[in-house]
């Protein structure tokens, strides 16, 4: 049995844990797509703003749903096992990297600026970690760009998967199974967030956006 109806239940039972935040001056940061239906959940649950962060997978040719890494517009994160365990060489990874660049830079133009994160705390929003890749190209993104506090929030992740300590300061998930294999299998609804579904809620005074 799933653990959450969809992507927006996933953003409401992260509230609880995240109810020290209410009210603060503190920014919830969803990763597009899926990833900011669940912030901005967290961004009504908590009157805060919410903005986005664009980062891109870089997956692995054979397996493109496996990540090899992520970047972002001010970080890079590679999955040094997984290249390996891929056979991944470095000429298809600069392919796949700059196939992802382009499509970073598209969904940075569509989703906007994500907002002067200088000084602040920052929630960070995404609908489930597999790998982390994309988590920590995110949050280490963010931190580059000032962020003083960098709060990860995700609904499930892999039993022993943690943050490393230098990309995140707290780590919120209620969900971390023994049994993971993808986050799609925590999810009633995990149908694909286009992009005009992510601008609405970007937009959307009820979660804080402009």
């Amino acid at each position: 049995m799933a653990e959450y109806a969809d992507r927006a239940a996933a953003g409401a039972a992260l509230v609880p844990s995240l109810a020290a935040w209410r009210g603060s001056d503190a920014i919830v940061v969803g990763i597009p797509r899926g990833g900011v239906v669940v912030a901005a959940a967290v961004a009504r649950g908590l009157g805060l703003r919410l903005t986005a962060v664009a980062v891109r997978k870089l997956g692995i040719p054979s397996q493109p749903e496996v990540a090899a890494g992520a970047i972002a517009a001010d970080a890079r994160v590679i999955n040094a096992d997984a290249v390996r365990a891929g056979g991944v060489t470095p000429g298809q990874l600069a392919d796949v990297e700059r196939v992802e660049a382009a499509e970073l830079q598209r969904r940075t133009a569509r989703y906007g600026a994500d907002g002067d994160v200088a000084g602040r705390t920052v929630i960070v929003v995404d609908d489930g970690v597999a790998t982390g890749a994309t988590a920590l190209a995110a949050c280490r993104a963010l931190r580059a760009r000032g962020a003083a506090h960098i709060v990860l929030a995700v609904p499930v992740a892999p039993a022993r998967w943690r943050p490393p300590t230098d990309a995140v300061d707290e780590w919120v998930c209620p969900s971390q199974p023994r049994d993971f294999w993808a986050v799609g299998q925590y999810y009633d609804d995990f149908a694909q967030t286009g992009d005009a579904e992510v601008v609405a809620l970007l937009h959307d005074p009820r979660a804080g956006g402009d």
